[in-house]
């Protein structure tokens, strides 16, 4: 009896779609669901060549054969779905060590608590048997299907047929084939497996990675050209290029910016700008802040933690040589950070010690406006002149995902700095603007807005004078408010009332006010894209500006 008279060959083709269409799925950007593409599945193809084989020579499958072929056809179907979701979503490729680490933070900061966590691993597991059930169903259906002489024939010279197109060398000279096969054949699964199998062992046996890439040469400079200022290293969260580069956005965003900038004039303040490549995309904050305060490329998580564990010199230390009390401002830090003592931080504030007492607002607790008004009471406020001025970096929080809670903002520093910050209803006001993980953008520009809104406000009002301020985006926020294929460069302001130190970054590439222009960061190309300078690399130039020496074939950004 043929096989679609007897139903087998239906099931055959059911099967067969069923398999095909998981391990080809692409992604509903910018959601985390799948989405089906008209492609087909090379891996997909060679499993039925040799499945066809096997049914030719021995005939059909065992069931302990065909249930280790479903668990490895689950595997493949779930790195094709993280593959293709975690770049879409996250704009950068999955990382299975770090963001397994980070997972349970992650799900913390959406607010989900430990019962909700333990209820979606569960359905989780049972999401996955259920898939795995499924998938062995379709297995048996192609079995059975093969078991027909003439089926068995058809997907074997269909098969063969379609590896032979699928990786036949000689046919990438065909430009008009090879663009059909681009978009005929899903992109195999097996390479993006093999890749993160490599990842993971780089942090699981990183003797095997190469070296850290050359610090800065820091000793080959002075801070002569600061003359003595107190320099604040802002690290503003999430601040990406898509602010500039997106044409809405910036748009959004430019009343912020002209009022920043109003607010800096009236102050006697100028604003020099560039842009940089971050080594990290839409999380892992601290791998920028890693590559900048040491001067070395951290874009492998692996080598992060390899610099935390050598004697490698960072600003911070470099400060700390030439005068500078250094500090780590670090509000966001509720936890022991053992990772700190690299840097050599003569003070690291965390959550509890810089000496919040107000009301607790979300995730983070500690709105940045108040942690702002504490480190200008506590460090900037009474500074003599026999006092060593003060270097201190300070990552802000608001514009961390998912965006809010933003707190309200009046001006008033000296009631931030104590326990009236926030009212009661100031707290309830913030919190009735909930997190929308799926329309982030809106939340993520009024976030940037608010954290522009109070620097300016700070810089304009009791911040000393001779205070040198640096605001660097730490990266790009996440690819669903970035946009599909954004680069992962990110805005660096520098501030100051010094002409001559601005003048400094001018000559090194900097353009004057907010908006980098249109080929700054790109002076110095470091490939066939002409991507901007790397983090990293912003280190010497820093180096160069802050110095007293003549600017003369030196880095720039």
């Amino acid at each position: 009896m043929p096989a679609f008279a007897s139903g087998r060959g239906w099931r055959l083709l059911a099967a067969l779609l069923v398999l095909n269409g998981l391990l080809t799925m692409g992604n509903l950007w910018p959601t985390p669901w799948p989405r089906p593409l008209a492609q087909v599945s090379p891996e997909l193809a060679l499993a039925l060549l040799v499945l066809c084989i096997v049914a030719f020579w021995r005939g059909r499958p065992g069931a302990a054969a065909l249930r280790a072929l479903a668990a490895v056809t689950l595997l493949w179907v779930l790195a094709r779905y993280l593959d293709v979701t975690v770049q879409a979503v996250f704009g950068r490729p999955l990382n299975p060590y770090w963001d397994g680490r980070h997972a349970m933070s992650v799900l913390a900061l959406a607010g989900w608590s430990s019962g909700a966590i333990a209820a979606a691993v569960l359905a989780l597991l049972l999401a996955m048997a259920g898939l795995y059930a499924a998938i062995l169903f379709c297995w048996q259906g192609v079995a059975a299907g093969l078991a027909e002489p003439r089926s068995r024939r058809v997907l074997a010279a269909a098969s063969i047929l379609l590896l032979v197109l699928a990786f036949a060398p000689g046919a990438t000279r065909l430009e008009a084939f090879q663009a059909w096969r681009t978009e005929a054949l899903a992109r195999p699964v097996a390479p993006a497996i093999a890749r993160q199998a490599q990842v993971l062992a780089a942090q699981l046996w990183p003797g095997a990675t190469e070296p850290l890439s050359p610090s800065p040469d820091f000793a080959a400079h002075s801070l002569a050209g600061l003359r003595g200022a107190d320099v604040l290293l802002v690290f503003l969260e999430s601040y990406g290029a898509c602010t500039v580069d997106d044409a809405a956005q910036r748009q959004a965003l430019a009343p912020a910016r002209e009022q920043l900038l109003q607010r800096l004039q009236s102050a006697g303040r100028g604003v020099v700008s560039t842009r940089v490549r971050s080594p990290t995309f839409g999380g892992s904050s601290w791998l920028a802040h890693a590559a900048l305060l040491a001067g070395v490329d951290t874009r492998d998580p692996g080598d992060y933690e390899r610099l935390l564990s050598s004697d490698r010199p960072s600003l911070v230390s470099m400060f700390h040589r030439q005068g500078w009390h250094t500090v780590g401002w670090m509000p966001g830090l509720q936890r022991a950070w053992p990772e700190g003592g690299f840097y050599g931080f003569d003070r690291i504030a965390d959550a509890q010690g810089i000496g919040y007492e107000g009301l607790e607002l979300g995730y983070w607790q500690i709105p940045d406006p108040a942690s702002m008004a504490l480190l200008h009471r506590q460090e900037l406020a009474h500074r003599t002149a026999s006092q060593a001025p003060r270097f201190i970096v300070f990552p802000t929080l608001g514009s961390h995902a998912p965006f809010r809670p933003l707190p309200p903002f009046d001006g008033d520093w000296a009631r931030l700095a104590t326990s009236q910050a926030y009212t009661p209803e100031d707290i309830a006001t913030a919190l009735a603007q909930p997190a929308d993980w799926s329309q982030a953008r809106p939340a993520y520009l009024e976030s940037i807005g608010a954290t522009l809104d109070w620097l300016g406000s700070y810089l304009a009002g009791p911040a000393p004078r001779e205070l040198v301020t640096l605001v660097v985006g730490d990266h790009q926020p996440w690819a669903a408010v970035s946009g599909e294929g954004a680069s992962w460069d990110v805005p660096v302001h520098v501030i100051s009332s010094d002409a001559a130190l601005l003048a400094r970054f001018e000559a090194l590439g900097f353009s004057r006010g907010l908006l980098p222009a249109a080929d700054a960061g790109v002076a110095g190309k470091l490939g066939p894209r002409g991507a901007s300078m790397p983090m990293a690399g912003l280190t010497a130039v820093l180096l160069a500006a802050f110095d007293d020496r003549p600017i003369a074939s030196l880095p720039r950004p």
